[in-house]
Formats: structure tokens, sequence, C-alpha cells
């Protein structure tokens, strides 16, 4: 009777409250949930951890869900079961998921059927878990917002990160000129290996020179920004007439100077995944789903957390030395 009684639950991470990493907590007697129609449960063996995961914890977002909640979208496993109508998977395929009705930091989630994607052998699970809100975020922002051509040029700033990469990957297997920041020596070569043409240290006083020197009179036609915060005065400089900034991440306001988007009529635009349509995103699927296959699209995993350390997963993703890749729970 004991092992039956154990058998249909898990653990998982609960946040019952609002507030810092510490509300993160992991317990181990939650119920493994049921896949309703058009839906799949997932074996979790992998769930990335990103920045507005902390943000939506912390209570400061625009979305707050219901408490208790577990937190987590991006995640890659093996199909446990399936619900009614769920023709495309069955019990023991490889998938990822872009999305979870139940939440990712858990040894089992549920997910639509339409956010499940199968996960090619070419992909480890870890990598798996990387591809959901970066690339998706990485697209969105190049061609959905930025309306990116081949033969633009697109620096990409924070582009060691999950985004980071997932852009860089993204612009140089579309035809565009790439250049990236980092924050350290290790960062930029990774940039470097991931499709930039050229790489900065943003920790150098005079960076932004460097950049201008490296383009020219031109200047460049899109910024990838993850940290709009700091960045986002100092990008409406390099950018050449008719260039656009897309706003990924932001922690904070900024002071900046309008004149400087009338002089080059150049505009900034924010970016939302979470508002993207269904269309949209079948569209980034898609493409993405084809770059699996060419080979260009292959995440790169940084740290690695047991779901056991998650409380220290948030805390280094906000607060950790330099990015190097995609942050995942194991």
């Amino acid at each position: 009777i004991a092992m039956a009684a154990t058998r249909n639950v898990m653990r998982a991470v609960r946040v019952l409250e609002f507030g810092g990493p510490e509300v993160l907590k992991l317990q181990s007697d939650v119920l493994i949930p049921d896949p309703k129609q058009n839906q799949v449960l997932i074996k979790v063996h992998a769930c990335g951890v990103n920045p507005v995961e902390t943000y939506i914890r912390s209570g400061n977002y625009a979305r707050k869900p219901a408490l208790p909640y577990t937190p987590g979208s991006d995640v890659a496993g093996v199909v446990e079961g399936v619900g009614e109508h769920v023709t495309a998977f069955k019990k023991g395929d490889r998938v990822f998921a872009i999305a979870t009705i139940s939440g990712g930091y858990a040894d089992y989630a549920v997910a639509a059927a339409n956010k499940v994607f199968p996960l090619s052998d070419k992909l480890d699970f870890r990598q798996g878990a990387a591809i959901g809100i970066p690339y998706f975020t990485a697209y969105r922002a190049l061609f959905q917002k930025g309306c990116a051509k081949a033969g633009e040029s697109v620096l990409v700033h924070g582009a060691s990160g999950g985004v980071g990469v997932a852009a860089c990957q993204i612009a140089r297997a579309c035809g565009l000129k790439v250049l990236g920041t980092a924050g350290t020596e290790e960062g930029m070569n990774m940039v470097l290996r991931n499709g930039a043409h050229q790489a900065f240290n943003h920790r150098e006083a005079n960076y932004v020179e460097k950049i201008k020197e490296y383009t020219g009179m031109g200047g460049v036609d899109i910024i990838i920004e993850m940290l709009s915060n700091i960045n986002l005065a100092t990008d409406l400089q390099l950018l050449n007439y008719g260039g656009r900034v897309m706003v990924v991440g932001c922690r904070g306001p900024i002071e900046i100077n309008p004149r400087d988007i009338m002089s080059k009529e150049s505009s900034i635009t924010g970016v939302s995944l979470f508002l993207a349509t269904e269309e949209e995103k079948h569209e980034c699927a898609t493409a993405l789903l084809d770059g699996i296959e060419a080979g260009w699209l292959k995440p790169v995993v940084g740290s690695e957390y047991p779901l056991e350390k998650v409380v220290k997963a948030h805390e280094d993703i906000i607060h950790g030395g330099g990015a190097r890749g995609k942050m995942v729970l194991l």
C-alpha cells in the first residue's frame, strides 16, 4: 500500500508567496498531473531557467500566476502519457516543450500538445530545454518585430546568454552580419563560435568606440538589447539610418534623448514572446525545427543545477558574473 501511495507523487518546486529566491520550495509530495484532452505528460529530464521566471516569482511582473504555482516553461524529456485526441506523440517519445500548464521545475509536467515538439537525436535533453523562450524570443525579435533582412548588420548586446547565443546562430544562418558583446574573454570566444563575425567586451570603457570604428560611418541596422536600462541611450548612437533597437530585456528605467531617434528616424520596439499569436509561434517553431535539422541550431548549455539547488539558480541568473550559455535545472 505504501508503494502504491508514493507512485503518483513527484518532486516539484512550489511558490506559495511572491518574493526573493528563498520563496522557491522543493516539495516531494506533489501529485503527478494527469494529461487531459489535447495534453501531453512529460517526464522532465531538464528544464530551462529564464530571467523572466525570477521577475514573475518576485511579484513585480505584469503577469502574476495564481498562488501556489510551479515555475518553468522550457522542458525536455520523454512522453509518459497522452490525453484524448493526441495522435502526434506516444509514450517514450523524446520531446521538448515551449510552455507547460503545470510548471517545468518538477519531475513531471503537463503541456498542451501544440506546445510540444519532437526532440531530434542531434540534441540532448539539456539542449532541448534551452530552445523554448531563448530561440523563440530571438527569432521574434529579429524577424517578426525587427524585420531583419539578409545583408543587414545586427548587434547582439549580451550575446553570451541563452537569448544572445540563439540570436547569433539564427542571424548568421539567415545571412546577417553579426556583432556580439559579452563581459568576459570566455564569453566573447563563445559568441564567435556561435555565429558572430566580431565580438566586443562591454566591460571595456571604450567598447562603444570600438564598435563605431568597426561599423564605420553606417552603424548597425538592428540591435538586440538584453539590458536596456543600461545600454539604450548608447544603442541609439550606434544605429544606422532607419535602424531599430529590439528591447528583449530590462531591469529598470533609463533616460534617453528622443533627438537621437529623430536624427536617424530610428525606432525602439519592445519584444514580448507572451504576446505572440498562435500563427507567429507556429512560424517560429517551423523555422527553428528546420534549423535543428540543418544543424545550425545548437543550444549552448551553461550552468547546470539539480532541482534541490533552484534557489541558487535564481540568485545566479540575476547576479552571476557573465552569462555562458543557457542555465538549466536537471
